[in-house]
């Protein structure tokens, strides 16, 4: 595959993978409902941090060590799945309680919420083995002969990440209309039961797999 249609092709797959609804749109949805905007796309840019590492490490090879090693695997699940048990039931704590609801207006713009959801974006998303299983097995093929792997890796994951955060960016802009909405103590709740449930599901079935699939 020659380079310029690799590059092509990925774009592609990957601006289809970008759309689809999942656990990383969930998480800066909500953040752009109840924490604002700056937080939202701090948590985006860590999540796009997070496919520039696995998009790097799985041209190189190097995390293709969770494709042939079921103890890996297991253990990056584990992780995972205890890490989403954390937010999830810090979400759900939260939705019970009302602390987001019942903060200050100004909270949520303060410094806090910026380096605190761009490492909350990035480790979800490096937690997560899925996303490593689905870059062994899907960058390869984007690959051409001749080309230090590291690098055309590193520009397709940059690729991936661009168009992440540019999609996140709007889903935070759609928000912007219905703020004042979405800030009300009920509604506010209600999402970080939403996310916190789904979380928790996340997490839950990631330990019942019991292994990599």
């Amino acid at each position: 595959m020659e380079p310029m249609t690799a590059l092509l092709a990925f774009s592609a797959a990957a601006f289809l993978m970008t759309i689809t609804p999942g656990l990383d749109t969930a998480l800066v949805l909500r953040t752009a409902a109840v924490e604002g905007p700056r937080p939202a796309m701090m948590a985006g840019l860590g999540i796009s941090l997070g496919v520039l590492f696995w998009g790097i490490a799985a041209a190189l090879g190097l995390s293709a060590l969770l494709a042939v090693s079921e103890a890996a695997f297991r253990a990056l699940q584990i992780a995972g799945a205890g890490y989403l048990f954390y937010l999830g039931l810090k979400l759900l704590r939260s939705a019970l309680l009302g602390g987001a609801a019942q903060a200050a207006p100004k909270e949520a713009q303060q410094p806090r919420g910026g380096r605190e959801w761009l490492l909350r974006g990035l480790t979800t998303n490096l937690l997560n083995p899925k996303v490593g299983m689905f870059y062994v097995s899907f960058l390869p093929q984007f690959l051409p002969p001749g080309i230090s792997p590291g690098a055309f890796g590193a520009l397709l994951a940059g690729i991936h990440g661009a168009m992440g955060l540019a999609w996140f960016a709007a889903l935070t802009l759609a928000t912007r209309p219905l703020a004042r909405l979405l800030r009300k103590p009920a509604v506010s709740r209600g999402l970080d039961g939403a996310l916190g449930a789904a979380m928790v599901g996340f997490g839950l079935r990631l330990v019942l797999e019991g292994g990599r699939r």
